[in-house]
């Protein structure tokens, strides 16, 4: 089959077709916005941004990373499954805004503005619960409505921002703009999920127990992914000022420029990974190679290309008053290789049930990020924060692994992603069948009929080569080329 023709790009192509056209919207609104607001106002916005984020995972419970293989292996019980993993969520979000409100009120004891700031923007939390509905659009490779309804909200948010840079508002506006994204995402996913969906959302105390039993794992797990992730912007705010914190936020965000397209290839593969798990071994982990693979190069070329015009891309997106955020970005883009790599390493880790061993090397990820920005902060700044994560990511996502027995087969898998064949191979274009020749016609068939050959109805790929001594006996006879061997 074609690459175009398969399910997995298809369905990527409308993730990565409306992010193109977000993107490039995003792209005029932050070359604005940020102008507007300054180093200091967007940083501080990117402050209550990093300090929302500590909470999410809690609020979430981890069903966001658990949601999909549920639908996929029990798409019986969706109803109960969804409607229970969001109303959970939904209750927790209340007492997570309160937590972030607490953090603020004590960290930033005196700070009216961060306050304010922080508690506009936690309102998202509320909404972030409704969207797990995405999840089942996920699981159905129906990625085409999520991509519709991001665009739409995406373009309202934008007007939104632009109109407050016309009006001249102050920074309070710019942090509600995010809950309003997400609101129209939700309720419009919610919507439609109700027309296309089979099942009513419904509340389950046996499916919470469930799916907590195995997304528990994650909550801490997603925690210190968080730590690692968020900590340096809060760490230089309180270390430093609201200026470093925006330079370097400047430079996290144009290193994610097109971190649209690896979420989408990588969610678009996770259900094919997930089903291929329960078919057989070798082709679960050539699935897994092929996405570690992608991930791979794709990261490693985008990295290079943003390297060399780091000092244009912040010129045209943020202007001059962000030149110190050029050296972080030529060091912190190269932290995306691995934090990519161990987004697509998890779906591993989920299909094997290994989630628990995700505690460790996050928890050995987030200490290091701690100790690494305590120590490299003052010394080198913003460019120690970059730094900082990316010999983090590297700690959590390949290091901690070779420590880990159960995950050193991760490892290999990204070793054997370095071929290029598993990139190539999905690219390679099947030989067309030959058309039926007159003499291979043996016999008239009704007209309605028409003749084929096999390889145009079915797909035949060869298995293991099992010998006779490996054959488990049973009824069935298995008949191979030197006849029945089982």
């Amino acid at each position: 089959m074609g690459i175009f023709k398969n399910k997995i790009f298809k369905n990527a192509s409308w993730i990565i077709a409306g992010k193109i056209v977000q993107s490039i919207l995003n792209l005029i609104v932050t070359m604005l916005s940020a102008r507007y607001l300054g180093p200091s106002g967007y940083g501080l916005i990117n402050y209550a941004a990093s300090v929302v984020a500590f909470v999410a995972p809690i609020m979430n419970l981890g069903f966001n990373c658990v949601l999909v293989q549920e639908i996929v292996t029990q798409p019986e019980k969706e109803g109960e499954t969804l409607g229970t993993a969001i109303l959970t969520s939904f209750a927790c979000s209340f007492l997570c805004i309160t937590g972030v409100l607490a953090f603020v009120s004590i960290a930033n004891a005196g700070e009216k503005i961060t306050l304010i700031v922080c508690a506009l923007y936690s309102i998202l939390l509320i909404f972030q619960a409704l969207e797990l509905i995405q999840y089942w659009f996920q699981a159905k490779l129906k990625s085409k409505y999520t991509s519709l309804v991001g665009l739409i909200s995406y373009i309202v948010t934008s007007v939104y921002k632009i109109v407050l840079l016309v009006r001249g508002m102050n920074l309070y506006w710019f942090a509600v703009s995010h809950a309003l994204d997400v609101l129209i995402i939700s309720a419009s996913l919610l919507i439609i999920y109700k027309k296309v969906g089979a099942e009513r959302l419904r509340f389950s105390w046996s499916a919470l127990k469930r799916m907590f039993a195995r997304s528990k794992y994650y909550i801490l797990s997603e925690l210190m992914i968080v730590i690692f992730a968020q900590t340096d912007r809060i760490m230089l705010k309180l270390m430093i000022d609201d200026a470093a914190t925006g330079y370097y936020s400047a430079a996290v965000s144009s290193a994610g420029l097109v971190g649209f397209v690896f979420a989408a290839i990588i969610e678009s593969f996770r259900p094919v990974v997930l089903a291929a798990k329960k078919q057989d071994e070798e082709t679960f982990e050539k699935n897994e190679i092929r996405l570690l693979s992608i991930v791979l190069y794709a990261s490693l070329f985008v990295s290079l290309g943003i390297t060399l015009f780091s000092p244009l891309i912040i010129r045209i997106l943020y202007g001059a008053a962000y030149a110190p955020s050029v050296n972080a970005l030529r060091v912190v883009v190269w932290y995306t290789t691995f934090s990519y790599l161990g987004s697509a390493r998890n779906i591993w880790i989920l299909a094997e049930g290994k989630q628990k061993y995700l505690v460790v090397s996050n928890l050995v990820g987030a200490l290091s990020n701690v100790a690494l920005n305590l120590v490299l902060i003052p010394l080198m700044g913003i460019i120690g924060a970059a730094l900082a994560s990316l010999i983090t990511q590297m700690i959590a996502n390949i290091g901690i692994n070779f420590f880990i027995k159960p995950l050193r087969r991760s490892n290999l898998l990204i070793g054997k992603a370095f071929n290029p064949k598993y990139v190539l191979e999905m690219f390679k274009k099947e030989k067309p069948l030959p058309i039926i020749a007159e003499d291979e016609i043996t016999f008239d068939i009704p007209d309605s009929w028409k003749w084929v050959r096999l390889g145009q109805l079915i797909h035949i790929e060869s298995g293991k080569g099992l010998t006779a001594a490996q054959m488990r006996p049973g009824t069935i006879p298995v008949y191979g080329g030197n006849g029945i061997t089982g």
